[in-house]
């Protein structure tokens, strides 16, 4: 795992990385190490953390409950990075080789199902209420995924298109972290809509910080080159806010290379050319932001210490580099 700032919950998610690794366990050992290899590959453990955050925020008591649904949604997310790999084809995943490039498709698929499942036999000795929430999540990725192939390569992706993407993709699992985290915690009614809302604001702000990222980001710090979304033909904010703004030459010669099912590294970094000069990374920022100030809002009614808790990790998503 990646190193992570200190928001009061070092102490549960060092349980949460105990329970992942007993949660792997397969009486096939390839399982086990492919599932090990993908949840130890250095992830951000973001979602773990938003739902401890919520546990936390309401006063929550049963620490292991909170441990635990906070693991399921890992591990389903983590499943669901894997089924991301092997419809974009993914070689490199947080600077290593992807579960399908270094074990194969069939078995990181199989993988992938694993996980998946280890999940939802973890979270479902919670309550019902907090089993709904998550399985509408990962029935929002299946459709996400979906989705994403139809507009694969399709510059007439509208911002409403998008949004509803990195919805279905990103913020509702991270939503769901969030709620789950609330409910576990034994929140009110209005405690647990507001962070789940926390939660569906901050995912969004995630996703299009990510889309900046591919634009403009150090490679070395995201383990990836810059331009695999381009690559991908996967149409993100940067490239709705370039054919929005950019001159009617650069929008028509971007718009031709996204449509594109290969392209060329020379066409690949003109791309990221014409989004920089368009002012897309900086109009991009700007929604992120808006994204963050509403996650900011949702939280303000909490104790003094859990919510500043809350805002720096708003903070900390927002200026992540990696």
């Amino acid at each position: 795992m990646a190193y992570q700032p200190d928001f009061g919950i070092e102490e549960e998610l060092g349980l949460v990385e105990k329970k992942l690794e007993s949660s792997l366990e397969s009486e096939v050992k390839r399982l086990t190490e492919i599932a090990t290899y993908s949840v130890n590959s250095g992830g951000k453990r973001i979602r773990p953390m938003v739902t401890l955050l919520s546990f936390k925020a309401v006063g929550g008591k049963d620490v292991e409950k909170a441990v635990d649904i906070a693991t399921a949604i890992e591990l389903i997310h983590t499943g669901s990075l894997i089924h991301d790999d092997i419809n974009d084809g993914g070689d490199l995943r947080r600077g290593q080789a992807s579960a399908i490039k270094k074990f194969g498709l069939m078995d990181a698929l199989i993988a992938g199902d694993f996980l998946f499942s280890k999940g939802f036999e973890i979270g479902g000795q919670t309550t019902y209420e907090i089993v709904q929430v998550t399985a509408d999540a990962c029935s929002s990725l299946a459709a996400g995924e979906i989705l994403q192939r139809k507009f694969r390569g399709d510059p007439s992706l509208t911002m409403d298109g998008y949004l509803d993407l990195a919805e279905r993709k990103t913020s509702r699992l991270i939503a769901a972290g969030a709620r789950a985290g609330a409910l576990v915690g034994e929140g009110t009614d209005e405690q647990v809509k507001s962070l789940g809302e926390y939660g569906r604001t901050l995912g969004i702000a995630f996703q299009i910080v990510d889309d900046i990222l591919d634009v403009i980001g150090d490679e070395e710090k995201l383990g990836k080159r810059v331009g695999t979304d381009i690559k991908d033909g996967n149409i993100t904010l940067l490239s709705i806010h370039a054919m929005n703004n950019g001159s009617k030459s650069s929008r028509e010669e971007l718009a031709s290379i996204l449509r594109k099912q290969e392209k060329t590294e020379d066409e690949i970094q003109r791309s990221l050319q014409i989004i920089r000069e368009s002012g897309a990374p900086e109009r991009s920022l700007q929604d992120a932001s808006n994204y963050a100030q509403m996650a900011r809002e949702q939280v303000s009614s909490f104790d003094e210490e859990h919510r500043d808790r809350l805002l720096g990790f708003v903070d900390y998503i927002l200026n992540r580099v990696s």
